[in-house]
């Protein structure tokens, strides 16, 4: 029972991996994968399970990029090292929309919004959208070609993007390289952004978690535990994968396929919706 277990959370450990850097939301595939593949765990290592899984993706991007995001590395010359500070400003300016508003809101978002509707709709509504401004980027000339190139008022207002991130199935990356669309920065430096931006917002939603976990009193048996362990090796793991694939696809693709897939799978879940919940 308790290895069933374990390949059950390897499985969505892959689920987390693969769609928390893709613009397809993670926390809608993470709810789709909990209904599919259900974890035999409380309710309350679940949500830790999913804070934890995080981490384990997050991990992938200071190891991939540590030497960009390294303002002490030996590599850099002084002016490199200064715009490297600079751009952790600029991530800290983007974030504070999104963090400000997520602590108010989020037991209301938790209770009211975490569903199969909401996410079908979102997937659908910004599978569209993503569409729409691919291809009215198609002959737009982009402003900034470079992540260091990105300045304050243009952070800022990818952080505000980021903001619709906190409705399940609108994606903390597609909201926030949609964003950057839409201001001139090219996909490279979006996708990149995006990744930046992921450290400081999951790091910290996933330490609020975790003391709320602890406060609350809460323990793990020996199976939860290894629950935990294989689903963050897994995602640690695809998303070093993932990352480098989705670098080398922006370099020469839109985004525009996972607009479609983001329409295919929100029309899929409405589908599954209706049958199980309002026919049967």
């Amino acid at each position: 029972m308790e290895f069933i277990e374990i390949l059950k959370a390897a499985l969505i450990g892959i689920v987390q991996g693969i769609t928390e850097w893709l613009p397809v939301s993670s926390t809608g595939h993470m709810i789709i994968a909990n209904e599919f593949i259900k974890l035999n765990i409380s309710d309350e290592c679940w949500n830790l399970f999913e804070v934890i899984t995080q981490l384990g993706s997050i991990l992938a991007v200071i190891i991939l990029f540590f030497d960009k995001l390294n303002p002490w590395s030996k590599n850099k010359a002084p002016e490199l090292k200064k715009k490297t500070w600079s751009l952790w400003l600029k991530v800290i300016v983007a974030v504070l929309p999104a963090a400000v508003i997520g602590i108010i809101l989020e037991d209301l978002l938790d209770t009211y919004l975490y569903n199969f509707i909401t996410v079908a709709i979102a997937l659908v509504v910004y599978g569209v959208l993503f569409i729409v401004i691919e291809r009215l980027n198609k002959n737009r000339q982009m402003k900034y070609e470079d992540v260091y190139d990105i300045d304050y008022p243009t952070a800022l207002k990818i952080g505000c993007f980021q903001v619709l991130s906190l409705i399940p199935g609108t994606s903390r990356s597609g909201s926030t390289i949609l964003g950057a669309s839409v201001v001139k920065v090219s996909r490279t430096a979006a996708a990149e952004f995006s990744f930046f931006l992921a450290i400081p917002v999951m790091l910290g939603a996933s330490l609020l978690k975790i003391i709320k976990f602890v406060a609350g009193g809460f323990s793990l048996n020996a199976t939860e535990i290894g629950v935990l362990i294989a689903g963050t090796v897994v995602a640690f793991a695809l998303s070093l994968f993932v990352i480098k694939l989705l670098m080398a696809f922006v370099k020469n693709h839109s985004f525009e396929s996972f607009g479609w897939y983001r329409i295919a799978l929100g029309v899929i879940l409405i589908g599954y919706y209706i049958v199980r919940y309002v026919v049967m």
